[in-house]
């Protein structure tokens, strides 16, 4: 990567910096709240609306493009934000965000920041640059956060690459630096030429990577380049990232129920809009608790500190001969042998088998089928690819995951493609 080469991508620095404070409703009452559409493409607008909804101002509907009305009717007084979202399974849903989660999870993120970086106890001047779309929680958050330390954060507009990501990143000026990245991002980054990024990058105190699993080797590259990569799970109903290195922040409870992550704190969503059913099946009541059941397999590691690992999705899940196969599990296995770092993997019907384990690889890099079952025989036989389908490159959802639904129709049906 050249140091002098254009960026394809512009920067542009947010208009609104107003610090929120903690947040407090307004004085008006649900019914006369609206609900604000705002482009999502146009950050500093976000920012500024979600401003005034901590106000009691109109609640926040960031959106790619505009769609239909939606009404505001019977949500919480101190709704703040809905966000559109539909994950990887595409079921769409709404959901709701009130100030005190929002203010809940962004204090809690600057606490754990700090201390993972040793620097607790001093009141620095903060600033993030956003390079995720203003329409997903984590692109939301970077607004929010800019908000409580009232700073302007950058934003990186256009296609992202390493140019343009170091061109972006010379705009910061606050004392601590951060940054929320999707795994393809990092690993952009990590394939850089390391004497043009690796400054760069050690100059951010945080750089949160989520919204999927991030592969081991491009983790494990990052951080031993000296990156101060922190890992983040959650979701939209969780106000985005609620466990940071496996460690959950201040405030949130994990349990496990058969299997199932439950999470609990002040950060949950208050629900779906006009959705009682999910709403019911979702957010479940507990010893006197309210839980979010995440729809994520995982397990709890022994403390303290209390850990938490992600095993993968329960929906991410075959029965290939009768064998149960994380389709999670086989992916993160894949991923260790060269060429795979992106390798996707997703169940394809079988006469034999009724679902066997396919594995999609972007890229020109030849993949050995051998090798890739080789690394996934410690999952179990079933779980071992009976093919790798090679593809340019993996199609992805506009929050950087894999599409999922996508890659499973290819595979199905490869002539059609």
């Amino acid at each position: 990567m050249a140091p002098t080469k254009p960026s394809r991508a512009a920067t542009r620095s947010c208009k609104s910096a107003t610090p929120i404070g903690v947040p407090t409703p307004g004085t008006s009452s649900v019914g006369a709240r609206e609900i604000a559409v705002v482009a999502a493409s146009d950050a500093g607008a976000v920012q500024r609306a979600l401003a005034e909804a901590f106000a009691g101002g109109p609640i926040v509907l960031p959106r790619p493009e505009p769609g239909e009305q939606v009404d505001a009717a019977g949500l919480p007084e101190d709704a703040c934000l809905i966000i559109e979202t539909s994950g990887s399974t595409g079921v769409p849903k709404r959901v709701v965000l009130t100030a005190h989660a929002l203010h809940a999870s962004a204090t809690a993120t600057y606490e754990r920041l700090d201390a993972l970086a040793g620097r607790v106890g001093d009141f620095p001047s903060r600033q993030w640059l956003l390079c995720l779309p203003a329409h997903y929680i984590a692109g939301v958050q970077v607004l929010v956060r800019s908000l409580l330390a009232g700073t302007k954060p950058v934003e990186l507009v256009g296609h992202f690459d390493a140019d343009a990501f170091v061109a972006a990143a010379a705009q910061l000026t606050a004392e601590r630096r951060y940054v929320s990245l999707v795994p393809v991002q990092l690993q952009r980054l990590v394939a850089a030429e390391a004497a043009a990024v690796d400054p760069v990058m050690r100059s951010f105190d945080g750089i949160l990577v989520g919204g999927q699993s991030t592969p081991r080797p491009v983790l494990a590259a990052a951080r031993a380049r000296g990156w101060r990569v922190v890992t983040t799970y959650g979701s939209s109903e969780t106000a985005g990232g609620c466990v940071y290195n496996g460690e959950p922040l201040r405030g949130v409870r994990v349990r496990i129920v058969d299997g199932e992550i439950w999470l609990g704190g002040p950060m949950l969503a208050s629900g779906y809009l006009d959705d009682e059913v999910r709403d019911a099946a979702t957010f479940v009541a507990r010893d006197g608790e309210r839980w979010y059941r995440s729809a994520d397999a995982g397990e709890l590691e022994a403390g303290p500190p209390q850990r938490i690992r992600v095993t993968g999705r329960l929906d991410h899940v075959i029965i290939s001969g009768g064998e149960k196969v994380n389709l999670d599990v086989v992916e993160r296995l894949a991923q260790q042998v060269p060429g795979c770092a992106e390798a996707v993997a997703v169940g394809a019907p079988s006469e034999e088998w009724g679902e066997v384990v396919v594995l999609v690889v972007p890229g020109a890099h030849e993949v050995s089928l051998d090798a890739v079952r080789e690394a996934c025989a410690v999952a179990g036989r079933a779980a071992r690819p009976t093919r790798v389908v090679r593809i340019p490159v993996v199609p992805r959802l506009a929050g950087g995951k894999p599409d999922r639904r996508a890659l499973a129709a290819l595979v199905r049906h490869p002539l059609e493609n």
